[in-house]
């Protein structure tokens, strides 16, 4: 997959911008724009997810789009959303933005989905990417510095032996799970309506860990009031190098990112697929959304088509057995 910053960042400066737009389709873009595009989102307002959407949403009007309006269709943990754009004509001018894991885990949480994730939508690209990072505040002592010595730690102050997540059924509630199966010790989860609430509570010493993503603890670290403790990338987090992956700790099963990834409704026809990748792979590789993404702890990249439906289906399968491991079902 074309998921790399630095060969996007590289082509543009090799090429110039001539030869980038030319590798991305020229004859996509010199199309008519369309009168408007409405992106939507799961999420509230403020929220990484609605970041993403407008700094995107500025540079695809007006080259895809004469204006582009971001649209925040709350509730059911994303699900909403979906099942709007789902509903809407396949004529590029509603656009899906979602975390993957409303498309790999939820059909395995929910008895009763109304979407299909492979058959519903139309991947257009990923967005970016961004890992997860497991922390500890105040209540759990300063010698812990590391996951297994809060797992044994948990295990002998079973009061304690607890955490904190964006959302049940969600990729952190998932590797905190996890985390406490490898340890042997049954880790009680909280969710929340986002992270900041999580780190929040932890700040104020009402549950001991957090699992979230790395971008949202980033504020807290310089104070030394939350410590984290693993990543659950593949590799360190370039907002976060000095801490260890989970794997490097010993947890070889527990590499698991997530992204933002855009869609159309799936009646789409390819080529209006085709066009609106050609303008969002310009965008996410523009200066402006490398670094404002970069803020919010994300790594901006992009894909095409064919490589996104690909991703989509292989998390599908991958979260399965994960799924089932840990006994998690939304529906009780």
């Amino acid at each position: 997959m074309t998921f790399n910053r630095r060969e996007w960042l590289g082509a543009a400066g090799a090429g110039g911008a001539g030869a980038l737009l030319a590798s991305l389709g020229m004859q996509a873009h010199a199309q008519a724009s369309l009168e408007s595009l409405n992106i939507i989102t799961g999420f509230a307002a403020g929220g990484t997810s609605d970041a993403i959407c407008r700094r995107v949403g500025t540079q695809l009007a007006p080259g895809y789009a004469k204006i582009a309006v971001v649209e925040n269709r709350t509730g059911a943990g994303g699900q909403i959303a979906i099942n709007y754009v789902k509903g809407r004509p396949g004529d590029g001018m509603t656009m899906l933005q979602t975390p993957t894991s409303m498309l790999s885990i939820y059909p395995h949480i929910y008895k009763k989905l109304a979407y299909n994730p492979v058959t519903d939508l139309a991947p257009v690209t990923v967005g970016c990417k961004f890992d997860f990072g497991f922390a500890v505040g105040p209540a759990v002592p300063p010698q812990v510095t590391n996951v297994r010595e809060f797992l044994l730690w948990a295990k002998a102050n079973p009061l304690g032996a607890n955490f904190g997540s964006p959302a049940p059924g969600s990729t952190p509630h998932f590797i905190g799970a996890l985390l406490g199966q490898h340890g042997g010790v049954d880790l009680k989860h909280a969710g929340y309506r986002g992270t900041q609430p999580a780190l929040l509570d932890m700040l104020g010493g009402n549950i001991s860990a957090v699992s979230g993503p790395v971008g949202d603890m980033l504020q807290h670290v310089p104070s030394g009031k939350i410590r984290i403790l693993g990543v659950s990338g593949a590799q360190r987090s370039r907002f976060a190098p000095q801490v260890p992956t989970l794997v490097e700790q010993g947890y070889a099963d527990m590499a698991h990112s997530e992204w933002f990834a855009f869609f159309l409704p799936a009646k789409a026809s390819p080529e209006l697929v085709q066009r609106l990748n050609g303008h969002m792979r310009t965008a996410l590789a523009s200066a402006d959304v490398v670094d404002s993404l970069s803020t919010f702890g994300l790594e901006a990249m992009s894909s095409t088509p064919a490589e996104l439906a690909a991703l989509v289906k292989s998390e599908v399968a991958k979260w399965g057995p994960i799924v089932q491991r840990v006994g998690f079902t939304a529906e009780g």
